[in-house]
């Protein structure tokens, strides 16, 4: 567990920052610039999950996302060595990844067919999910730019990847399974 007894330390005032293995990086790297995306995410998911408490279901799968958000950054946050032990830093899963491709099949069994593109909103839920997936689109693009010049896990990049879809069915799935879905109509604002 981390135990914070203290919140500011002065030691990012010039601009730089420690990463989970103790490297000092410059606040704007890549990496930071990556983990710091992944937790604009789940500060999203966070007001999402004010408009889920009512879908206990919707609320509990938002919950463990939000976990394995904190499990991302520090996967992130600690740049893997090529000799890595398994087990010596916390990393995403394979089994994360599965769980989210269950949760999304399972949404997805009960939407209405997709015969458009659709528009972010529907109600609140719905829109602040659209949102959470795209800053979590956002971060893919960084953890995967990170990956061409740095080693990065590839289950991290899996998981943003399957995230962003995730919360695209989900966002339908709270649109009363698709029914309240905002379709786009081409040129229609001509």
């Amino acid at each position: 567990m981390v135990r914070l007894t203290r919140i500011y330390t002065k030691s990012g005032d010039k601009g730089q920052t420690s990463l989970g293995n103790g490297a000092r990086v410059a606040k704007h790297a890549l990496r930071v610039d990556a983990y710091g995306t992944v937790d604009e995410a789940n500060a999203v998911i966070g007001l999402a999950r004010l408009e889920s408490a009512a879908d206990t279901e919707a609320d509990a799968m938002l919950a463990r996302i939000q976990n394995d958000l904190f499990d991302l950054g520090a996967d992130l946050c600690t740049p893997q060595a090529e000799t890595e032990q398994p087990g010596t830093a916390l990393r995403i899963t394979a089994e994360q990844v599965t769980r989210l491709e269950g949760e999304i099949d399972a949404m997805n069994a009960e939407l209405e067919p997709l015969n458009s593109f659709i528009l972010p909103g529907g109600t609140a839920l719905a829109a602040q999910l659209h949102l959470a997936r795209t800053v979590i689109r956002r971060a893919e693009r960084l953890i995967t730019a990170l990956s061409e010049v740095e080693t990065v896990n590839p289950q991290a990049i899996a998981y943003a990847n399957r995230l962003s879809d995730h919360f695209f069915v989900m966002a339908r799935f709270c649109n009363q399974r698709g029914k309240a879905d905002v379709l786009w109509v081409p040129g229609g604002s001509r």
